[in-house]
Order: C-alpha cells, then structure tokens, then sequence
C-alpha cells in the first residue's frame, strides 16, 4: 500500500484549464470565462454575464499519480424567486477518460432572481473544499470537470503527487454555439451534457460556447468563434432568437449570413456544421417570446408557454418552423462556394417522435436522458463517415 503524502499545492494557471477562452484573476481565485474580455465588454446583459461565466465543458485537465485530489472553489448559486430550489452543481471525476467521481460544494455566494420583475441580487458566501480518494496509484489522465450551471471562481489545488499539464493527445478540437440546450440546461452533471458526450464518442477535444439564452446572433461571439483555434465547428441557431422575441425575418437571414461571415474569416476551410432547433412544440408555430408559467409553480414546478400570437407570422414574427426553412435556405445556397459548409436539421436530434418519449419537463428544456439521446443522435450523425465531422 501506498504512504500517504502530505498535499502539494498546484498554482492554477492557463496550461492546466481547458474549455476556457479566458481566465479572470478575482479577490478569491481563478475565475473561467466563456466569452473574452473583449465581447464582455461590449454587452452589459445579465444573462449573458451569467451564462458565460458558467463554466459548460470547463475541465482542470493535468497527469499525475496522484491518489488524492482536493479542490478549493467559490461556487455562485442561483436562485429563482418562487421556484423550487435548484440542486448544487457536480463536478466530475474523470481519469483516463472515465467517469470515476462526482462531488458538490455547499455554501458560496447566492444569486436571487425574480424573473417576474426581472431583479437579481447577490450575497456573498464562503468558498468550499471537494475531496476526491482512492484513485488509482499510476500514472493517469485526471480531468476535473466544474459545474456546468454554476459560476466557479477556483481557489486551489493539492495533490499527493506532483502535477504537469496534460499532453496534447492529437485529436481534434471541436468548438460548438448554442443556445441553453447546449449549455447543458437540465443535465445530470458536466460531462454529460449532449456536447459533452458527443465529444467523447467523436473522440474530440470540446470548446463549449453553449450560452444559456444568449445565443442571439451577436457580431462579439462570432467574432469569439472567429479568433478561437479549432478544427471542426458547430453553431445550433434559432431557438434564442424566437424565445427572447429579438428580430423579424427580414432581420434574421442577413444576421446569419453575417455571423458565418464572420467565423469564415477566421476558419475559412473548416468543416462548419449549422444545426437548426429541436423540436419545441410550444414554439413551432407560436412566435416568442417566452414567459414562465407561473401558474405551474404552485404546484413546485417551473414551465415556459409562448407568449406570442400565431398571426403574427404574417408580419414577420419567426417561429422554429420558419428559421429552420430559413437555415436550411441559407446553407444550400451558400454551400455552392463553401463545400464545407454543411446543415444538420435539430429535428433529426429531437423529432416529435423523441418528444412523446422524452418530453421537455418545462416545455423548453432536455432532461437528462434526453441530453444522452441527443449526444449520442449528434455523434452518430457528424462523425459518421462522409458527414460533415468525418474522421
């Protein structure tokens, strides 16, 4: 058996995060960013600030044979005014690519909202530690998943055997955008959340832009996707812009146009997957936008409806029936210059024969099982031989 050893700790630097565009020095620690100062800066909306800084597919990745790992880190809680509470984020234990912990920190700061008057407050609370033994005594692949629907600022690191940066294992990253569903919504914990698992069995590297809400066409996270070094690339457009009521038709085409632009700038010949939205019964042909159901939390639960009228398509009012008609217009007539350029329809991931199987909990969001089914569904679609992903 091996003696124990006292703890080293690592300082946690840029070499040992991964899923990261940016790393904020704050009073308590590390904290990850999704979006660059840059595009930060150019939008003051809360929920944007806080789905970026949620860390979806955010990973301490480093070797060791280390049996022992502990993790300081300020997590921030949200809070729904009304709602039933939220339950602490995981992070997960990997090692050699296996699941093999989960953990959840209590305490940290707690973000209150109020979604009827749309008020947030923060107090602050105490950082935590997570404790994971027991792992085996070789050399090993550890990667420490973070929560991937909680602000983490990261405090320290210790292990009972020293540390280097994980290698570069030669496969190729792939950098995806999206909406809430991407961000990993209502998934079991981080390294299960649909692009999660399709990165695993497409045995690729993830760069998780999934923004929660905020995937709205803006020129900043283009430009984001842009600047970012990647190998395969995704963008799941559609369904932010009809829940948040942001543009009409004669918006929408040239917006996308212009954000393809723009990642072609950056990435002029790499594989460009454009995914429609998944089924959404409430918005098919109900225009947003979206509001909470308030009715449904007297019975402990929380559901969307669509606030939206069905004539008022006519004026131009997008529904998901018509972006995806609109997506798939613009990628066919596009890809007569850009032969990779490809369109993925969200139905073929989330039809209406996978809804009456696996029905959305609050009418817009997977549950967990349903994220396996669309991460599995994706896999098998892009990286399948002569898809857009191909190996």
């Amino acid at each position: 058996m091996r003696t124990e050893h006292p703890l080293i700790t690592t300082p946690l630097t840029a070499d040992l995060l991964r899923g990261a565009l940016d790393l904020e020095r704050t009073a308590s620690g590390l904290l990850p960013h999704r979006l660059p100062a840059r595009a930060r800066a150019q939008c003051a909306d809360g929920q944007l600030a806080m789905a970026e800084s949620q860390p979806s597919g955010v990973r301490i990745a480093f070797r060791s044979r280390a049996t022992a790992v502990e993790l300081d880190a300020l997590p921030t809680k949200r809070v729904y005014v009304g709602a039933p509470p939220r339950p602490d984020g995981l992070y997960d234990l990997l090692v050699d690519g296996d699941l093999v912990g989960q953990g959840s920190l209590t305490g940290g700061n707690t973000l209150t909202i109020d979604m009827a008057t749309g008020s947030a407050e923060t107090r602050p609370g105490p950082a935590g530690t997570l404790r994971f033994t027991g792992l085996p005594d070789r050399p090993k692949d550890i990667e420490i998943w973070l929560p991937h629907n909680e602000t983490t600022e990261l405090v320290a690191l210790r292990t009972d055997a020293p540390v280097a940066p994980s290698p570069d294992r030669g496969r190729k990253v792939w950098l995806h955008h999206g909406s809430s569903i991407s961000h990993g919504s209502d998934a079991a914990s981080p390294s299960t959340t649909w692009p999660a698992l399709a990165a695993s069995l497409g045995g690729v590297e993830l760069i998780n832009l999934g923004l929660s809400g905020s995937a709205l066409l803006d020129p900043f996270t283009a430009r984001a996707l842009r600047d970012t070094p990647a190998d395969l690339i995704s963008v799941k457009l559609g369904i932010n812009v009809v829940n948040t009521d942001l543009m009409r038709l004669r918006a929408f085409g040239p917006a996308v146009h212009g954000f393809l632009d723009t990642i072609r700038e950056g990435h002029p010949d790499a594989p460009l997957l454009v995914v429609s939205p998944l089924l959404c019964p409430v918005h098919e042909d109900t225009p947003g936008p979206s509001a909470p159901d308030f009715g449904s939390l007297g019975e402990g639960k929380l559901r969307f409806l669509a606030a939206g009228d069905p004539a008022e398509r006519a004026a131009g009012k997008l529904t998901l029936t018509v972006i995806r008609d609109e997506l798939s217009r613009i990628v066919r007539e596009r890809s007569a210059e850009d032969p990779n350029l490809h369109y993925l329809d969200g139905l073929s991931l989330y039809g209406e024969s996978d809804a009456a199987a696996l029905p959305l909990p609050d009418n817009l969001h997977p549950d967990a099982a349903t994220h396996r089914h669309i991460g599995e569904r994706f896999a098998a679609l892009a990286f399948a031989p002569e898809a857009a992903f191909a190996p």
